[in-house]
């Protein structure tokens, strides 16, 4: 009897959220989080209903400029060590939507596991713009390799962190940043004092944190004055820059 092949897993994007524009001028990709090591395949629901929200409120601030909003649902639920699975199907994704949609613009946008690969994966041609809310990162080692960063020369980075974060360790996002800052300017980083991981108390102010740079960074909308501070001011205050309570009420939606 013969034996049937294991299928090949692939990753693949979700629908569009939100209102799909007519004609498509730029993208975000929602890298949701993952583990750091399994070969499980992610739930279908894997992508957090936190994350939903956020890319619908992407889709309908950016619904007038053209702008795609696609869930990635990865292979494989682990980073799992040097494959790097989340980052290798990021990269997956931005060459969809090229092949979809043309040369537009991408923006990667991770959570926790989800924001290292946006980190790691920020090197693809079309992306232009990575944000990274409470990137899970790994402790730093001096046996091993530090997490690379040439690959986010030329792109804008925004790294949004909480101070109570007890599953990802906003020190170690603050000292990649402050390495990344090094050969590129357009590095900023934001604080949520006193909030954890999952960003619950502040979360309309990260929500619109996130569209402000999005926006600004696909579509050349002016950035708000926090961030414009922040990617100007020197480390570490452009680095630990905090998140006002509040940020966003006056912004123009």
């Amino acid at each position: 009897m013969a034996h049937q092949a294991t299928p090949v897993r692939r990753a693949r994007l979700g629908r569009a959220l939100g209102p799909e524009p007519t004609a498509v001028s730029g993208a975000v990709l929602l890298l949701p989080s993952g583990d750091e090591a399994s070969e499980r395949r992610p739930s279908p629901m894997w992508a957090t209903a936190s994350m939903r929200a956020l890319g619908r409120r992407l889709a309908r601030a950016g619904r007038d400029e053209g702008l795609a909003t696609h869930v990635v649902h990865y292979r494989y639920r682990g980073w799992n060590g040097s494959e790097a699975h989340l980052a290798q199907d990021a990269s997956w994704a931005a060459d969809e939507i090229v092949r979809r949609y043309g040369d537009v613009p991408v923006c990667l946008v991770g959570v926790g596991m989800g924001g290292r690969a946006a980190l790691r994966a920020a090197g693809h041609e079309a992306v232009n713009s990575v944000l990274a809310i409470a990137p899970w990162l790994p402790e730093e080692d001096v046996a091993a390799s530090p997490e690379p960063v040439k690959q986010l020369a030329g792109r804008r980075v925004l790294i949004v962190h909480g101070t109570n974060d007890e599953r990802t360790d906003p020190e170690l996002s603050f000292r990649l940043a402050a390495r990344a800052k090094k050969a590129n300017r357009d590095v900023c980083r934001f604080e949520v004092h006193s909030d954890g991981h999952g960003l619950h108390q502040y979360r309309s102010e990260v929500h619109a944190l996130a569209e402000d740079f999005v926006m600004g960074a696909l579509f050349g909308r002016a950035f708000s004055r926090p961030v414009v501070d922040a990617f100007a001011a020197p480390p570490p205050l452009g680095l630990r820059m905090p998140l006002a309570a509040g940020f966003g009420k006056s912004l123009r939606r």
